[in-house]
């Protein structure tokens, strides 16, 4: 395959410095289950404009028949029924790569917490490590597991992509993003998204012991299922900036995920965007689905829970 920097997009604008490690997690509810966010180009008011980050470009080699698009598991050692379904999606699907786009872990402290004696990371790591020998994987950062680093692809033989990527497959172009940074409206998110991918902010947060960013993320997780539970409302992916990243990138689709409302939509002629599903194998009824892309196109694949 072939992995560049298509060119064609502008730098988004970035403001704010790194906040507090310890508060700024639980002001912003950066790890928030549901799914706010906003685009990077802010302005002091609420009104955005669409921005074009830079678009790297993955060429599909030509041996590849099928590719899965997968987002938002949210794997979780309290949630043992949806990582039972990841283990059996890894070792039977039969697609020749697998590109996960964000929010894969319910939450990430750091690489260093693979390898804690007995860590759910580390467990879910050597999960990824044998389905890397059998199939190319790929991994998009999202709001939740942003921090994951050099050392967990590298851990894990994983392939790290730019948010968003352009694949081209088949004659195709499909535009892929974890979907935070289209979804314009909620500022406060998009302000502390900009300062939570500084380095600055990182080293600050990775520096504290392990044990205390992981008791800040329990914390959060507190404070997600409470949001959740009192139905709060999130912004979905703004229509004009989803356009305009197509038109950019030359793509007429756009995958996503993140904002677990799973749809196609048809944005402008020839354009569409398509949602991939959260996952949650105690739900009634499940939801375990992949994307799966062929030569035929798109097509959502229902999986069962173990």
């Amino acid at each position: 395959e072939l992995l560049r920097n298509s060119g064609r997009g502008t730098p988004p604008a970035r403001r704010g410095g790194p906040c507090a490690a310890a508060t700024g997690l639980h002001r912003a509810g950066f790890m928030r289950r549901a799914h706010g966010c906003a685009h990077e180009a802010l302005r002091e008011t609420n009104s955005v404009t669409p921005t074009v980050p830079p678009l790297e470009e993955l060429v599909a080699p030509s041996h590849w028949r099928t590719v899965d698009f997968i987002s938002d598991l949210h794997l979780q050692a309290s949630e043992p029924a949806t990582v039972a379904a990841w283990q059996q999606y890894l070792l039977t699907t039969p697609a020749d790569a697998v590109f996960l786009l964000g929010d894969i872990f319910e939450v990430w402290v750091g690489d260093d917490a693979i390898h804690d004696p007995g860590s759910f990371e580390g467990q879910v790591c050597a999960q990824l490590q044998a389905a890397a020998q059998r199939t190319a994987l790929y991994f998009m950062h999202g709001n939740r597991d942003f921090l994951a680093g050099g050392a967990f692809l590298k851990h894990c033989g994983i392939t790290g992509l730019q948010d968003p990527t352009v694949l081209s497959f088949a004659g195709q172009r499909y535009l892929l993003s974890h979907g935070d940074l289209l979804c314009v409206d909620d500022v406060d998110y998009q302000r502390f998204r900009v300062q939570a991918r500084s380095p600055a902010w990182q080293q600050q947060f990775l520096s504290q012991p392990l044990a205390t960013r992981r008791a800040q993320a329990r914390g959060i997780r507190q404070e997600s299922e409470a949001r959740k539970q009192s139905g709060t409302v999130y912004a979905d992916v703004d229509h004009a900036s989803a356009i305009a990243w197509l038109q950019a990138a030359g793509a007429q689709t756009l995958i996503h995920g993140h904002t677990h409302r799973p749809a196609d939509h048809a944005l402008a002629p020839g354009l569409q965007r398509v949602v991939l599903s959260d996952w949650d194998a105690a739900a009634l009824p499940p939801r375990l689905e992949t994307l799966r892309l062929s030569a035929t196109g798109l097509e959502r694949v229902a999986l069962g829970p173990m």
